[in-house]
C-alpha cells in the first residue's frame, strides 16, 4: 500500500490532501478547551494541520512515510512563515521523539496501517501523549461494500487504546457520498 501513497503525491493531488484543515479540529483548537502547546500530526501529508496549528502558537510536529509530502510541508510551512519540524518516519516507530505531545492527531493515518502495526501505533500514541492530553482520531469504519477491508469499529478503537486513554467523544458520520467515517476524542489518563 505505502507505494499507491507515494505515486500519489508524485503524480498527483492525492484526494485526501484537501488543504483544509477539518471543522472539528478547528472547533476544538478555537475554543477554550485546550491551551497551545506541543502537538504532534501523524500521517501530516504535505502539512496543512501543522501550519493551522502553528498559526494558533503550537509547537508542531508532523510525520508521514512519504517523503514527496513531507518536502511539499516544508515548503508550505516556510511560505506560510510559521515554524514547524517535518519527519519522514513510520509511526509504528517514533523513537526518536521523547518528549511527549499535549495534543496527538490523527487524519485518516491509522486506519490506513495494516492490521498488525496497530498495536505498535497504539503504543507509540500512548507513550508520546502527556497526561491529560487530547488525542484526536479520525477514521474510517469498516463497510462489506469496499474491496478491501479498511477501517476501525467502535469497539476496535477502545480496545486499542484504554484504559490509558478515556473516549471522551465519538461521532459517526452520516456523509453518504462517502465511506462511512467516525471522529474520536480521546484523553489521557492523569496518572
Amino acid at each position: 500500500m505505502s507505494w499507491s501513497f507515494r505515486l500519489s503525491y508524485l503524480f498527483g493531488k492525492p484526494p485526501w490532501d484537501t488543504q483544509v484543515t477539518p471543522p472539528e479540529v478547528r472547533d476544538l483548537i478555537e475554543s477554550d478547551e485546550l491551551t497551545a502547546g506541543r502537538a504532534l500530526d501523524l500521517g501530516c501529508g504535505t502539512g496543512t494541520n501543522c501550519i493551522y496549528l502553528a498559526h494558533y502558537g503550537w509547537e508542531t510536529i508532523g510525520v508521514d512515510f512519504a517523503p514527496v509530502a513531507i518536502r511539499r510541508a516544508r515548503r508550505k510551512a516556510k511560505r506560510a512563515r510559521v515554524q514547524c519540524r517535518f519527519h519522514v518516519a513510520d509511526v509504528t516507530d517514533l523513537s526518536f521523539l521523547i518528549e511527549p505531545f499535549d495534543l496527538l492527531l490523527d487524519i485518516g493515518c491509522l486506519h490506513s496501517l495494516p492490521p498488525d502495526a496497530f498495536e505498535r501505533y497504539a503504543a507509540e500514541v500512548i507513550r508520546l501523549t502527556k497526561p491529560a492530553g487530547c488525542y484526536m482520531l479520525y477514521a474510517f469504519v469498516p463497510h462489506p461494500d469496499r474491496r478491501r477491508s479498511m477501517g476501525l469499529t467502535p469497539e476496535k478503537v477502545r480496545s486499542l487504546f484504554t484504559p490509558a486513554f478515556a473516549v471522551e467523544n465519538q461521532v459517526v458520520g452520516d456523509d453518504h457520498t462517502g465511506p462511512p467515517s467516525a471522529w474520536y476524542w480521546l484523553r489521557r489518563a492523569s496518572t
